[in-house]
Parts: structure tokens; C-alpha cells; sequence
């Protein structure tokens, strides 16, 4: 997912927002083992930091545990969690804790994504079968 995240943080950047990429991958691997560590030492400072959780959703997001984690401690903090889907993803499967607790989630638009991370509550390309969401436009 490297390079498709990489260019959703091109496009929020290139719409005046301070993009923090505090990511563990390909780029920045980590050889962390211990869970607790992981979530307290390296994870919890970062996500701390944050005013908006980007989750880049592709079919393989909705079975990371790590992610789950992400949000789940991102939303007792109280920060804003917003989806957006990998561009040819729309609509697949998503993490539970996403399903749970999004504040939005948006498709690989500019406008919609800017709506997002504004506190707009939008649900694009959505199967839900909790509640009803609204769509951007």
C-alpha cells in the first residue's frame, strides 16, 4: 500500500494541510516484537500526536490487528478517524473498529477527503448495515 498512501498524502498535502506520516512500513520498518511496546512505546506517542487518523483502506486493512488498535486507541483519545479508500477499492470489506468508530469515510477525492478531515461527516461507496451515512457531494 506504499505507494497509493503515499500519493493520498501528496494530494491532502497539496490541499494545505501538515501531513505526519507516522507509519511502520517498507520505508520505516520496525523488528518490534513485544505487543505492549509496540502499542505503548511505539504506536501510542505517535497516534497522540495526531488531530485526524488517516486509514488507508484497501481489502487487506480490514484484518490488521494493528490498525483495529490504531483506532480503537486514536477514538479514546478522542481524535477524529477518517477512511479513505485505496483508488479501485471503493467499497470492500473495512476494519470492525473503523466500521465502529469513523468519523468519515471518503473515496480518493480531493474535495470529499478535505470535507473529511474538516469534520464533515461523510460515508462515501459505504455498505452499511448499522446505521445510514451521508454521501459528499
Amino acid at each position: 500500500d506504499d505507494d497509493g498512501l503515499q500519493k493520498t498524502k501528496d494530494l491532502v498535502k497539496s490541499k494545505g494541510f501538515d501531513i505526519r506520516d507516522f507509519s511502520i512500513n517498507a520505508n520505516k520498518p520496525n523488528n518490534a516484537k513485544a505487543e505492549d511496546y509496540i502499542k505503548y512505546q511505539i504506536l501510542a506517542p505517535r497516534i497522540k500526536q495526531c488531530s485526524v487518523l488517516m486509514v488507508y483502506i484497501t481489502p487487506q486493512t480490514k484484518d490488521s490487528y494493528w490498525v483495529n488498535w490504531e483506532i480503537e486507541y486514536a477514538q479514546k483519545l478522542g481524535i477524529r478517524i477518517v477512511g479513505v479508500w485505496a483508488h479501485g477499492h471503493q467499497g470492500c470489506n473495512i476494519p470492525e473498529s473503523l466500521d465502529n468508530f469513523a468519523d468519515a469515510i471518503v473515496g480518493w477525492n480531493s474535495d470529499c477527503l478535505v470535507k473529511a478531515i474538516t469534520e464533515a461527516p461523510i460515508f462515501e461507496h459505504y455498505k452499511a448495515p448499522y446505521v445510514a451515512r451521508h454521501l459528499c457531494g
